[in-house]
């Protein structure tokens, strides 16, 4: 982790550590996953996919993202000789150009809750991409139990109204896609160990929404929320 500190800052981190979560997500993902073709689904500026594409044996990494564009993060790409083994696409999770059954992993940093909530999205929008005997991982913010009454006005102001919605418990993610997969998944849901370093590194990167999630964190939601660790197998 020590050769990543540098874009611990608020040039680089988008929320609470992102190499850290992706770290935690690899070291207890299950021993047989396969990461010849990897998918870095949300991958905003790409750093996750440098990640993979660093710490596994990745033979490529699809870098995906919508927001980000894709020439920009080839530059970074290009600046650490990875040009080679990560591809840079700009595009919708919702609507994804590739071949089904054609990753043996997808992996999915702190952006699959913004989209993947709904009913239907997982089994329709990214699970026909896996190919069977492939895995599926994902680290997303969430929730340790439901905030209640002043504490869930405060929790719906920090979060900004609708984007409240996209915090979720570990129950509530591994009842989700047990209903979408039915038997065609190994699904194992848990919560991370990397909360409090996670957020530290994100309040002292100096961005001034690190600021401010600190600020509101420490009125009581540091206690309900947390994140999420998400592991579905395809079944061959």
């Amino acid at each position: 982790m020590d050769k990543y500190t540098q874009y611990f800052t608020k040039d680089y981190l988008m929320g609470p550590n992102s190499f850290l979560l992706l770290d935690e997500l690899l070291r207890r993902s299950p021993s047989d996953v396969c990461y010849d073709r990897t998918l870095d689904l949300g991958c905003g500026m790409a750093l996750t996919s440098v990640f993979l594409a660093n710490e596994t044996p990745a033979k490529s990494v699809y870098a995906f993202d919508l927001w980000v564009d894709a020439a920009d993060n080839l530059k970074r790409i290009r600046s650490l000789d990875l040009e080679d083994k990560i591809i840079p696409i700009h595009g919708d999770a919702l609507d994804m150009p590739f071949a089904r059954g054609y990753f043996d992993a997808v992996v999915s940093v702190d952006s699959y809750h913004y989209f993947g909530c709904k009913e239907g999205i997982f089994a329709d929008k990214i699970l026909p991409f896996v190919r069977p005997g492939g895995t599926v991982m994902i680290a997303v913010p969430g929730l340790s139990e439901e905030p209640c009454g002043d504490l869930r006005t405060l929790f719906e102001t920090w979060a900004e109204g609708d984007d409240s919605l996209c915090f979720k418990t570990v129950d509530w993610w591994k009842a989700l896609l047990e209903k979408e997969c039915g038997n065609r998944c190994d699904i194992e849901v848990k919560e991370a160990e990397c909360y409090d370093r996670a957020w530290e590194d994100w309040f002292n990167s100096g961005h001034e929404f690190g600021i401010r999630d600190r600020e509101f964190l420490s009125k009581g939601l540091y206690q309900v929320l947390n994140f999420v660790l998400m592991y579905i197998h395809r079944k061959q």
